[in-house]
């Protein structure tokens, strides 16, 4: 799996309607409104490098209201949250 990290500069009037857009594309699992440089930040998770070409610059930078993207790849995957669910995987709460 591949992770992307997509930050994103949106036509200020239209950033509900381009992150709602952004957010139902596939490939896309998550997008957030932020502070700072950018106005929204995507994840995006595909299968393989390749399909990165065709989420990002393929369909994501087409959506109107989009102004400018920076994506960066995510290496490794480090959460707390994940390690959890892993080792909660088949136990359940004794009685």
């Amino acid at each position: 799996m591949v992770t992307a990290i997509v930050h994103i500069n949106a036509e200020v009037d239209r950033i509900p309607e381009v992150a709602q857009t952004i957010a139902e594309l596939d490939g896309v699992s998550e997008v957030y409104s932020i502070t700072g440089e950018y106005d929204l930040l995507a994840i995006v998770r595909v299968p393989a490098y390749e399909q990165v070409a065709e989420v990002i610059p393929g369909r994501l930078n087409k959506v109107a209201g989009v102004l400018r993207t920076e994506t960066h790849i995510a290496f490794r995957t480090y959460s707390r949250h994940d390690l959890e669910a892993a080792f909660s995987i088949g136990l359940g709460e004794s009685d």
